[in-house]
């Protein structure tokens, strides 16, 4: 049994409470740059990996085009040797990536595409054709294409999404693939460290009496991720439930090692053997490269379990077979400088972690390059071959973590109780100019740590600054994180400060400062929330007065003054220490600060906040508009070719059909039997039109013309094929209709007999008299009319139109048979009994007619009925005992 099957009874099985209307889909998307892993969660489908229309359960992550059809998965990976400027794969490195980087020359290397700049200062990729694409567009085509796929299987619309990203992924990186969901027509719901999605699906199954910590050891494509998670039992204080805890202590990685980069060095192998035979440079061939690259990934996984293989390509590059084997040891020493950076991203993530190889429980293998074996001998001799661990499945776990943690996210379902606290990698500051001292000085600039490597995501920090004029906070990454890519990330302007210190200082407000709010969202996303000015304005009342003095004064002392630094701008500052004069606004930023109280309103007045992307800017909503404009073009034309394909198709298998009921040699067939002559004659000619017209005008028919055609074809075979289904239903017709003749005649016998014995018995009957030759009538006028029409169609030939139709027949039918079911369903009405008459009636009565008691005696029966109604339902009196009358007292 597979796993996915004890995940569905276990975490689905909490969602069937939920009423249908409450509903909805989570998509989960394990993005990577080789091959795409989708999950779809919603109550009712068992929670399992996406299979796209070859029931494959990871897709090819490339998108390409044939001749004006776009093709997703395998489609398109096949296509790159025969259309290598048209298909695009490895678009996982290119997210936000300078045109002038490192990165994009790397690109190159691996790709026969076409790159060019955007305006941006990204890339843009070029078809054949000369059309150009952002790379978050190429990226919202492959998101729309899951989406598809997830749509399908859930029968409604999916919105929600949440997708796996590497744990060192940039603020830029993170911004480009947000642009490619919102693109797709998705919502973000939140962007996951692929780590940390492993980390949940390990923790899916299992429960830990005691702290563990595991290594996510993921090898994956474009690089190599080490993720340290901790993993404990806890209960919630609000609930008392118990759940699990998971914690990211340490993150390693390397993003140029991957799978990726064992391509390039396995095609080198090829690319070198092929040019020393032929004595041409195959670099030369774009096809030629397409298919080598496709050649290389093939001979690498052989190599996986084989120590050589052989590599072939039939008609390489100009004409040319090609046939080399490869050994392992050819491979592993073309790599051999790579073998210390398998285990690097281990001992990185230990040293951040403050742990050992002691500490760790287990070394958890995922990603496809784990199945490389230089790749395990590096890490086997890092931590030691009894903690490598194989117990989750390599290419879905991240998946199946991500859909379980964005099930999590959403009120619709209730899941298993798993904790998350995740963090970021990268050391984030905030710099900004202070005042100017005079009008001469050089600027002075101030730089603080707000988010170090390490930080928790989903929290704030609080910057305070004594200032009187609008200024711009930096926010920027301490260190270079890629070659190329720049350190800044945004510069936020904060407006409106003059006016509001002045408003405030009118208020009797005390040296009023500005606040900023900086958030590290849980997604990993830094930015400026909010902004205000504050000022404490002195309460002079005697009351007021007693509270400052009893310790509820003035807070400047607990507030960052931030008016001190070194004089240089702020790019090019170290970060202020905590012994500085700026000591006060980090206090302020740091962790620990301890949490301020909200502020009354007329302390605080709300600054602007203007945010402005000075290096690589993300899409702007009018750009991701118009991207998403041109997707929607293309899928509508894509649906309208599609329609038309399909109703060329239908037409011309169509026309084929009607050509085989014609064919001379089939003379006994219903068509020929059921059809005449004449008919014959005038299908054949316009079966012959639309032939030649399919012939000539096919090609550029439109799906209207298509259906216009069949449908005059049809208008000349419906007459023989209702002929023929009239003589097909007949039988069972006629037998219908006889049939209730034959149950009214059974009814009317017995109902008569019955209406006549309850007659003499002086019972209540069901029927009567005159309901029942009604009845009779309407069985006579049913068999008439059957008898007579019947004849008249036993002479009808099968090629002629029916003068019975069997739908009215089944119409009279059901007019008797409603009848008859109407007097059948009637319940027997209940008897009435008929009450003795008491002695005291009898005595009252004789009194009232002067006579005596002794003359009433015996007399009872000549007396009237009486009866007493309870409950509708008439009930007899009982008899009485004889009272005595006035001379006997």
């Amino acid at each position: 049994m597979r796993l996915t099957t004890l995940y569905s009874f276990v975490f689905l099985s909490a969602l069937a409470w939920l009423p249908q209307f409450t509903q909805a889909s989570v998509l989960a998307i394990d993005y990577g740059n080789d091959f795409i892993k989708a999950s779809l969660m919603k109550p009712g489908v068992p929670f399992d990996v996406l299979l796209n229309k070859d029931s494959k359960r990871k897709i090819s992550s490339v998108v390409a085009w044939k001749k004006g059809d776009r093709l997703f998965g395998q489609d398109a990976f096949n296509l790159a040797s025969r259309f290598p400027l048209d298909t695009f794969p490895s678009l996982k490195v290119l997210q936000a990536a300078p045109y002038d980087s490192e990165v994009t020359s790397y690109y190159t290397q691996i790709s026969t595409a076409e790159v060019l700049e955007s305006a941006r200062k990204t890339v843009l990729l070029k078809q054949s054709d000369g059309t150009e694409w952002a790379v978050e567009e190429l990226v919202a085509m492959k998101f729309a294409y899951i989406k598809h796929l997830a749509e399908l299987v859930a029968n409604e619309k999916v919105t929600d999404v949440i997708v796996t990203v590497p744990a060192y992924y940039s603020q830029f990186e993170r911004d480009a693939i947000a642009d490619a969901i919102e693109i797709s027509g998705l919502r973000t719901l939140a962007l996951i460290n692929d780590g940390t999605a492993v980390a949940v699906n390990y923790a899916m199954t299992r429960t830990f009496s005691t702290p563990e910590y595991h290594i996510i050891y993921d090898a994956g494509a474009s690089g190599i991720r080490a993720t340290i998670a901790s993993f404990t039992t806890a209960s919630d204080p609000k609930t008392g439930a118990s759940g699990t805890h998971i914690a990211i202590a340490g993150v390693g990685y390397d993003r140029t090692t991957g799978g990726v980069e064992l391509d390039r060095r396995l095609r080198e192998i090829l690319i070198d053997a092929f040019n020393s035979k032929t004595r041409r440079d195959v670099r030369e061939d774009k096809r030629g490269m397409a298919k080598l690259w496709k050649e290389a990934q093939r001979v690498k996984a052989i190599l996986s379990a084989n120590t050589d293989a052989t590599a072939q390509v039939e008609s390489l590059a100009w004409d040319i077979d090609f046939k080399q084997k490869i050994t392992r040891a050819q491979f592993e020493e073309k790599c051999k400088d790579l073998k210390g950076q398998f285990a690097k991203p281990v001992e990185d993530a230990l040293k951040n972690a403050g742990l050992t190889i002691d500490n760790i429980t287990s070394v958890i293998l995922t990603g496809g390059s784990t199945r490389t074996p230089m790749v395990q001998a590096a890490l086997k001799a890092a931590v030691g071959e009894d903690k490598i661990a194989l117990n989750v499945n390599a290419d879905e776990a991240a998946v199946l973590g991500a859909a379980l943690h964005g099930a999590s996210l959403s009120r619709q379902f209730k899941t298993k109780p798993i904790k998350v606290t995740d963090i970021s990698v990268h050391d984030i500051q905030a710099s900004y100019f202070a005042a100017s001292s005079s009008s001469t000085s050089r600027p002075r600039s101030i730089t603080t740590l707000i988010f170090p490597a390490g930080s928790k995501v989903g929290t704030k920090k609080v910057l305070t600054f004594k200032r009187k004029e609008d200024f711009t906070i930096f926010l920027d990454y301490k260190d270079s994180f890629a070659p190329g890519f720049p350190t800044r990330m945004l510069e936020v302007e904060l407006g409106g400060v003059t006016e509001a210190i002045a408003n405030l200082t009118e208020r009797g407000a005390v040296d009023p400062v500005v606040k900023a709010t900086l958030t590290l969202s849980e997604s990993g996303f830094v930015s400026v929330t909010d902004a205000v000015a504050f000022g404490e304005i002195k309460d002079e009342s005697i009351a007021g007065k007693l509270k400052g003095l009893f310790g509820a004064g003035s807070s400047s002392n607990e507030e960052a003054t931030a008016e001190s630094a070194e004089n240089i701008p702020p790019r090019d500052t170290e970060s202020a220490s905590a012994s500085s004069t700026s000591a006060a606004s980090s206090a302020s930023a740091s962790p620990s600060a301890a949490p301020e109280k909200k502020a009354p309103v007329e302390n605080t007045i709300t600054l602007t906040v203007d945010t402005k992307f000075t290096t690589i800017p993300p899409m702007t909503v009018d750009e991701k508009k118009k991207a998403r404009s041109r997707l929607r073009a293309i899928d509508a034309e894509e649906t309208a070719k599609t329609r038309r394909e399909e109703a060329r198709n239908t037409f011309e298998s169509y026309l084929y059909r009607l050509r085989d009921l014609l064919d001379e040699d089939n003379k006994d067939t219903p068509f020929k039997k059921c059809s005449q002559q004449s008919e014959r004659k005038e299908i054949t000619e316009k079966l012959e039109e639309s032939f030649s017209w399919l012939a000539d005008r096919g090609d550029l028919a439109e799906t209207s013309q298509f259906l216009d055609k069949r449908i005059a074809l049809e208008t000349l075979e419906k007459p023989i094929i209702h002929r023929y289904q009239e003589i097909e239903a007949f039988p069972q017709a006629l037998n219908n209709s006889q049939m209730w003749n034959w149950s009214t005649r059974l009814f009317l016998h017995e109902a008569r007999q019955n209406l006549t014995a309850e007659i003499a018995a002086d019972l209540p009957s069901k029927w009567t008299k005159e309901e029942l030759d009604g009845l009779e009538r309407t069985l006579k006028e049913h068999e008439a009319w059957l008898s007579e029409w019947v004849e008249k169609q036993k002479e009808v030939k099968p090629n002629e139109d029916p003068v019975i139709e069997t739908t009215e027949m089944k119409a009279r039918a059901k007019v008797l048979e409603t009848h008859l079911q109407k007097l059948w369903k009637r319940k027997v009405p209940k008897a009435l009994k008929k009450p003795k008459t008491t002695s005291t009636t009898a005595t009252e009565a004789a009194k009232e007619t002067g006579a005596g008691a002794n003359e009433t005696e015996g007399d009872g029966a000549d007396e009237p009925e009486i009866k007493v109604e309870f409950d509708d339902q008439q009930v007899p009196l009982a008899d009485e005992e004889e009272k005595p009358g006035h001379d006997e007292l």
